[in-house]
């Protein structure tokens, strides 16, 4: 195989543009992400997420925020997740960890301040995996309403 032959290949083959990844996955977040005009993130089903699904979401949210204009920046400091999100301090510093650790999250420190952003690969994947719990879910609760 000559040399271009295989980089023509390999663009059409493996590359991968995330540029569309909140057109592309839209329908899926709009389940569980509404955005305020100040761009705040509200959360759906937030009794049936776990800490580390809150926060993903809520950094999701902001990237549509962010496109929508209704805000300047995806990131979000520790301050905002507490407040908006309504999660202790002590519980949020594990869960961001987790988060970084999978390489869910990117996190950015200027000296006194902390903020993270979702990584944009990640978006599909993140909201995949909850739509299929609370799915699994509501399937489960209508399955029991079912039986009695």
């Amino acid at each position: 195989m000559d040399e271009d032959a295989l980089r023509e290949k390999i663009l059409n083959e493996m590359v991968v543009d995330y540029s569309d990844a909140l057109e592309k996955n839209y329908a899926l977040a709009k389940k569980f992400i509404r955005i305020t005009k100040d761009g705040k993130v509200d959360i759906l089903f937030k009794d049936k997420l776990t800490g580390t699904e809150k926060i993903s979401l809520y950094l999701i949210g902001k990237l549509y925020a962010k496109r929508a204009g209704v805000t300047e920046t995806e990131y979000v400091n520790n301050k905002e997740l507490i407040d908006e999100i309504g999660i202790p301090m002590n519980s949020l510093l594990p869960w961001l960890k987790t988060l970084r650790d999978k390489k869910i999250v990117h996190t950015e420190s200027n000296g006194r301040e902390t903020s993270h952003a979702i990584m944009i690969n990640t978006i599909e994947s993140v909201l995949s995996r909850i739509n299929e719990k609370i799915g699994t879910q509501k399937q489960d609760i209508a399955e029991s309403n079912k039986q009695n």
